[in-house]
């Protein structure tokens, strides 16, 4: 796992640009594998949408809906979404650089959806070979426990596109990143799938938490724990798919395509009870998130550092991730 061989230096470095810059949190350093460092773990409609539509897992087990966000405008609703504007890689030496041009709402022509768009184009942009889009609801819109679901519609990653569904700890202005947490509840396009060529199906989860310190040998870490899984079919085929996270106060799961298949088991489960030590995740994950969607360009995930490899974008193309609704339901 990369993060064991962080040096002090990096990770104080790490540490003090988080806290300066936001756009340089996600550090995801080991989605493409099992991995777990003291964690406690538990091993069609068209249109304008209302809030009974849009195939959620639907209201059960005595969840009610309390939020939710239908991208039914013409535009962004800034008072609950930050559009970030940004060049710094992410913390991942990601290849895009953010802008508000690269975020719209607007219809998905083959569906007739509206939905809130994120489209990466190839073009040189302040330094860089690409350009993006990313929002986040910090300090607007948090949320502690609940069911947490969007429909999204992935582009083809093929090589070098990053899709990704998260929440971080919104005391993050407070703490930093990764007192904060964080929690990846769709990530594609890793570096394994790539290599497997199953990158339209290979997906993870994610948790990170804690903080660096030195784990001995001069060498600095901080937990986390991913769980990759290759879905049975494409999640890049042009439809639209739900991602949900159940997070109570003992357990995180994840599920794809949870309204389809009630039954499904989550890809991603872990416990956050555990208080054994200042690491534990019962410290981390028990205060409000705010949600993020993304798509990177390249980067550590991928493991393509170089524009000429990122053959989801040839010269002029772009391609566009999708998110026709997110939702909160709580108990």
């Amino acid at each position: 796992m990369m993060y064991k061989k962080i040096f002090a230096a990096i990770a104080v470095a790490l540490m003090v640009n988080a806290c300066e810059s936001f756009g340089s949190i996600h550090i995801d350093l080991n989605g493409s594998e099992d991995s777990s460092q003291n964690q406690d773990q538990n091993q069609g409609d068209s249109g304008v949408k209302t809030p009974s539509q849009a195939g959620s897992s639907a209201v059960k087990d005595g969840y009610k809906l309390v939020w939710e966000d239908l991208f039914d405008g013409t535009s962004l609703d800034s008072s609950v979404w930050n559009i970030e504007v940004n060049g710094d890689g992410g913390g991942n030496n990601e290849l895009q650089y953010y802008r508000a041009e690269n975020v719209s709402v607007g219809k998905d022509q083959q569906s007739g959806r509206n939905c809130l768009i994120l489209t990466a184009k190839r073009e040189a942009y302040a330094n860089k070979a690409f350009t993006s889009g990313r929002v986040n609801s910090r300090n607007k819109k948090a949320f502690k426990y609940g069911k947490m679901e969007a429909l999204i519609k992935l582009p083809s990653t093929a090589n070098g596109l990053w899709p990704a569904f998260w929440m971080m700890g919104n005391d993050f202005d407070q703490v930093c990143w990764p007192r904060c947490g964080e929690i990846d509840i769709l990530e594609m396009g890793n570096a394994a799938g790539i290599a497997a060529g199953t990158q339209d199906r290979y997906f993870n989860g994610a948790c990170h938490w804690g903080y660096y310190k030195d784990v001995g040998g001069g060498n600095w870490a901080y937990p986390n724990y991913a769980k990759a899984s290759t879905c049975s079919y494409s999640l890049q085929d042009g439809e639209f798919h739900l991602y949900t996270l159940i997070w109570d106060a003992s357990l995180l799961k994840m599920y794809v395509d949870y309204d389809k298949n009630p039954g499904v088991a989550p890809y991603f489960e872990m416990g956050i009870t555990s208080k054994d030590d200042d690491w534990g995740t019962g410290y981390y994950f028990h205060h409000d998130f705010f949600f993020l969607f993304n798509l990177a360009v390249g980067g550590n995930f991928t493991g393509i550092h170089n524009a000429s490899a990122i053959t989801a974008l040839p010269a002029g193309a772009e391609a566009s991730m999708y998110v026709d609704y997110v939702k909160v339901y709580q108990k």
